[in-house]
């Protein structure tokens, strides 16, 4: 499943975009089995953006996280579970305060496996009716990932007293640990 395939020692990929990736990477950095959290931009036709442009919403990417994941430890389903509700994938090209297309919530599948895992998640958070209004979240396949410039990786973790992190991602990263205790790292 985008990657070795399932099984003890096998890595997997995910990409997904939700907002911010300071805030994306911030929260899937803390899951046992994710291993590693790298943020990105993909989804558009600019190749290797940078943050500026992809600031102008004119690149076609979305600012996103690539995951590196044991899927013996965590499955694909159960982080996309989590990642539809750390972010709002009810509103189109926005994430609170953050407006534009590169803010956009969208699921990059690497194979067939994960499009069909994506689409039943999808299926079962719109009928559990966890959010008010109906997902705009895009499926799309992954075609390419642009890391982040250095200053933008371990961003929270490394400027956690800026405005943006103490009013903006401090408060995400405690409900998501309050809700997901039992799948931190220790």
């Amino acid at each position: 499943m985008g990657g070795d395939g399932p099984g003890k020692g096998t890595r997997a990929r995910a990409t997904l975009a939700g907002g911010c990736f300071w805030c994306t990477e911030a929260i899937f950095q803390e899951l046992r089995g994710v291993e590693s959290v790298e943020p990105g931009y993909s989804g558009g036709h600019v190749e290797n953006p940078t943050y500026e442009e992809v600031c102008t919403g004119t690149t076609g990417h979305a600012e996103s996280v690539q995951l590196t994941f044991d899927p013996s430890v965590i499955s694909y389903a159960d982080l996309l579970r989590i990642f539809f509700t750390v972010h709002d994938p009810t509103t189109r090209d926005r994430q609170g305060h953050d407006v534009g297309p590169q803010y956009r919530s969208v699921i990059f599948f690497h194979d067939a496996e994960q499009e069909k895992a994506a689409r039943d998640v999808m299926r079962e958070v719109s009928e559990a009716r966890i959010w008010k209004h109906p997902l705009v979240t895009e499926l799309v396949p992954f075609h390419a990932f642009y890391p982040a410039e250095e200053h933008h990786r371990d961003y929270f973790r490394r400027n956690p007293g800026t405005g943006y992190c103490s009013l903006i991602i401090a408060p995400k990263v405690a409900k998501f640990r309050a809700r997901y205790a039992d799948r931190l790292r220790k």
